[in-house]
């Protein structure tokens, strides 16, 4: 799963430079039995399966034999609502741990062994690993070096207090009846970043009336 939308485009090429290195961990290589179980039915009966405490403490030991720094993080829905400032607080990390679930579940000793808990929406998924990719990725682009420009992810939205980038525009100036604002044709720097900042609060205004 992972190694599809992490192997392309410009996370492809940050691992290429050795900005960013990405390393997998199997739970079935350390799984019990000759089929590597890695999950078991629940004590006190109940749908679907469980990842079992004793397979991902041998897993996580294994990660942290060369990562015993790591900040290790649990993907789950219960978990902090994963934002802007979160990345840049795990950016700013030299080495993350990201731990995916699965259905139906984790045993819930295994919240005892990371150090916090993600969620990337009050929603359900099937496993966390594509949690994960959505964090890898958000993580990567702040890095000095990944994006081709290092300011580029500064003006973004949620990048400047929580603010909502102002609207941008390209050639053509006229498509489908819609036209590029005049100001930003102007040449006037000035003028742009006053009007920049100006539809900025606006979208940042109308994204929070949305966002309750």
């Amino acid at each position: 799963m992972f190694r599809g939308p992490l192997s392309c485009s410009i996370i492809a090429r940050a691992q290429e430079k050795g900005i960013i290195d990405i390393e997998y961990i199997n739970l079935r290589d350390f799984g019990i039995g000759p089929r590597h179980q890695v999950d078991d039915t629940p004590y006190g009966g109940g749908a679907g399966m469980i990842i079992r405490a004793d397979v991902m403490a041998k897993a996580l030991e294994r990660a942290k034999e060369n990562f015993s720094l790591a900040q290790t993080v649990l993907l789950t829905p219960q978990g902090k609502v994963y934002n802007q400032e979160i990345a840049t607080n795990l950016a700013e990390k030299n080495e993350i741990i990201l731990v995916c679930g699965h259905y139906e579940g984790f045993d819930e000793r295994i919240r005892e062994m990371v150090d916090c808990e993600i969620s990337i929406g009050r929603f359900i998924l099937t496993g966390g690993e594509l949690p994960a990719m959505v964090i890898v990725d958000s993580i990567s682009r702040l890095i000095p070096g990944v994006l081709g420009q290092d300011d580029s992810s500064l003006s973004e939205s949620f990048s400047d207090d929580h603010l909502i980038e102002y609207p941008q525009y390209t050639r053509p100036d006229k498509c489908n009846g819609l036209m590029v604002p005049d100001i930003l044709k102007s040449g006037n720097h000035q003028e742009i970043s006053k009007w920049r900042e100006t539809q900025s609060l606006k979208k940042s205004k109308k994204y929070k009336e949305i966002d309750g």
